[in-house]
């Protein structure tokens, strides 16, 4: 079965560092162009970072651009989401998603909370 895993969230102070993982299975994880989107209660879905297939090139939402780093390691079949300088508005679920033509999958989500 079709499983993306996410890790590392958790409660962090602003200005603080985490990293996030997902762990892909049951798919062709190298074929897939991998996404971190993020939500927050009471707001929209947002695109967060994008990674291409060779991860080679890479795209960040404006609110997280010099901030955030996304990068994948097909021999591990893992996709990571480097958060530094993170604020209180980073608070969210963080969701993997994995896309290939028609084709997506979902992880589950992970919480980053950033409070003082």
């Amino acid at each position: 079965q079709v499983q993306l895993v996410e890790s590392g969230g958790g409660l962090v102070q602003p200005g603080g560092s985490l990293r996030l993982s997902c762990a892909a299975s049951g798919f062709t994880f190298s074929f897939y162009r991998m996404h971190w989107y993020r939500q927050a209660p009471g707001k929209e879905r947002e695109l967060v970072a994008t990674i291409n297939e060779a991860g080679s090139s890479t795209n960040y939402g404006d609110s997280v651009k010099g901030r955030f780093t996304i990068s994948r390691d097909n021999r591990k079949n893992t996709v990571y989401l480097q958060m530094n300088s993170l604020k209180p508005d980073d608070t969210a679920v963080y969701y993997c998603k994995a896309s290939w033509s028609s084709y997506e999958h979902w992880g589950q989500g992970t919480q980053v909370t950033v409070s003082s």
